[in-house]
């Protein structure tokens, strides 16, 4: 442990000169297991709503209300701590979102009425709130030459997670009981690690990966086109997630 925190570490040391082209595969693969890690966790909510539907009498309207309270601080809120943390960058706010997502998941699996698991969803949608902006920004940050590596491996993490999470669900809470899901909390815990240390490498490198966006913002497009790309980016995400 004590050898993963000196500043050796890639994850810990400052940046070289040409540490702004380089591509920092340590970050990237601890940002991609951590997103791994939310994503399982955040699925386990929607792979239990047949066992809370039963275990605490909820009608359809009641689940629904559920969905969209996680949804709604899991997903609606993203925009606005994003545009936060671009102007006040916060790279230990990623073992913080980690740790919203546990005490979701430790409420979730002592809930015993309709306001709890609500609060257990906002609770859990609330960490991936926070965790996405910065850990995507992070990505970006170890890139260097190659963004579009980058962002998939990290994506990867986030696609596998979402596939484990309902088959862990179903070998563990299905058969244990609704309590169990604090099991799943053990994963937080080391997301609570790993983020830590990528905070820490992120806090070194911040300032001179801000500069050179700065002096490159725009990349000469307009506002014009930059809206119009972000619209259109906007329009095929909302695509793929209303027919999946």
């Amino acid at each position: 442990m004590e050898k993963s925190l000196s500043t050796d570490s890639p994850l810990v040391a400052p940046p070289a000169t040409d540490a702004l082209n380089t591509t920092t595969y340590p970050v990237i693969a601890a940002i991609s297991f951590s997103h791994l890690l939310n994503d399982m966790m955040q699925s386990v909510l929607l792979a239990i709503y047949p066992l809370l539907k039963l275990g605490l009498n909820l009608s359809f309207t009641q689940i629904g209300l559920i969905t969209l309270t996680y949804q709604f601080t899991g997903s609606l809120l993203q925009p606005l701590i994003g545009l936060y943390t671009d102007r006040r960058p916060m790279p230990y706010s990623l073992p913080l979102g980690m740790g919203f997502t546990l005490l979701g998941l430790l409420s979730l699996s002592q809930a015993g009425s309709f306001g709890a698991v609500l609060l257990s969803a906002m609770l859990i949608g609330m960490g991936s709130s926070v965790f996405h902006p910065e850990s995507s920004r992070v990505a970006r940050m170890a890139a260097g030459s190659q963004p579009g590596l980058a962002q998939s491996l990290f994506q990867i993490g986030g696609n596998l997670g979402s596939a484990i999470g309902p088959l862990l669900a179903a070998l563990i809470i299905v058969p244990q009981g609704q309590g169990s899901a604090a099991w799943f909390s053990l994963f937080a815990l080391v997301g609570v690690v790993v983020l830590s240390l990528v905070g820490r490498w992120s806090s070194h490198h911040g300032a001179n990966f801000h500069k050179r966006m700065k002096a490159h913002a725009g990349n000469g497009l307009s506002r014009r086109q930059i809206g119009w790309s972000l619209a259109i980016l906007g329009l095929l995400m909302f695509s793929k997630f209303f027919y999946m």
